[in-house]
């Protein structure tokens, strides 16, 4: 099984100016990564855009490591047919600078929040408009050869029966999910049956760890929707079963990278080496 890390997990050296995203190219090989996941590219513009992700995907082949998926931001729920149309052709940009760093995948938000008329009220009141808009994003990512997915993430979007019923609503074989095995922490869920739940759709694999607990103890600050406290921690130190959660996901069958996303307290770079061999070995007890 191969293993990759997101450009995020660095954010901590990049946002210090240790490290550049280029510079992250070279540091996730010399870690050991089989690939990378680049996150937005840096740039005012999409010309910018593009020329940065020209230099990332030339580095990325110097360095001889895999260009594994391009994440970026999105809300494919707006209130108007005009704007979501214009979303619509944001992402298209966004999947022109996939191909340029030669991703075979990209990984897009759906919605962030509720609003307070109908049908943004609720999730599934939402759902057609997203779906539609998600649907006509990932039919001119397969003309580019890119596959699209969306993430169990932002507490919106984020149940399992959610995020399965997002993959339903789409239905375009072009689509999967990105299963991110820690994150259904967040909506209070087992993480074990939501991986289970969502499993047979992933195409994309998010491997991290959290701490979790009642009050508002050490690191953790964030809160649950149902009012937990959690915090990241390194893979394998946390309470996340990661092996239980990889052991049902190789049950599956799931055959791409499973990608490291480190977003501890602790050196990001001491956070991502010893998660990533904890992962490894983790793997070497599964046989995958």
């Amino acid at each position: 099984m191969k293993t990759s890390v997101t450009l995020y997990s660095f954010s901590q050296y990049v946002n210090a100016g240790k490290l550049t995203q280029l510079d992250c190219i070279a540091k996730a090989k010399e870690l050991g990564f089989d690939g990378i996941e680049f996150t937005e590219i840096a740039g005012a513009n999409l010309e910018e855009q593009k020329e940065n992700a020209r230099k990332l995907r030339a580095e990325a082949e110097r360095v001889g490591i895999d260009v594994v998926s391009y994440t970026i931001t999105a809300d494919l729920y707006k209130e108007t047919e005009e704007a979501r149309a214009a979303e619509v052709e944001r992402l298209k940009g966004e999947l022109d600078i996939a191909a340029i760093l030669g991703a075979k995948l990209m990984r897009h938000d759906v919605c962030h929040r509720l609003g307070k008329k109908w049908p943004a009220r609720s999730f599934d009141g939402m759902l057609p408009y997203i779906a539609d808009s998600a649907r006509k994003v990932t039919e001119y990512a397969e003309t580019l050869g890119i596959r699209t997915c969306s993430e169990n993430h932002g507490y919106i979007a984020q149940d399992s029966d959610r995020v399965e019923r997002l993959f339903n609503a789409i239905h375009h074989d072009n689509y999967g999910l990105l299963c991110d095995i820690g994150n259904f922490i967040c909506v209070d869920e087992d993480t074990s049956l939501a991986v289970s739940r969502v499993a047979p759709y992933a195409i994309h694999v998010h491997v991290k760890d959290f701490m979790i607990r009642n009050e508002p103890i050490g690191p953790c600050k964030s809160q649950t929707r149902g009012g937990k406290y959690f915090a990241g921690v390194v893979i394998g130190e946390g309470d996340i079963p990661v092996k239980r959660n990889l052991a049902i996901l190789k049950r599956a069958g799931y055959e791409g990278y499973l990608t490291v996303e480190y977003e501890g307290s602790e050196d990001c770079i001491a956070g991502i080496s010893r998660g990533l061999a904890n992962l490894k070995g983790i793997l070497a007890e599964l046989n995958w």
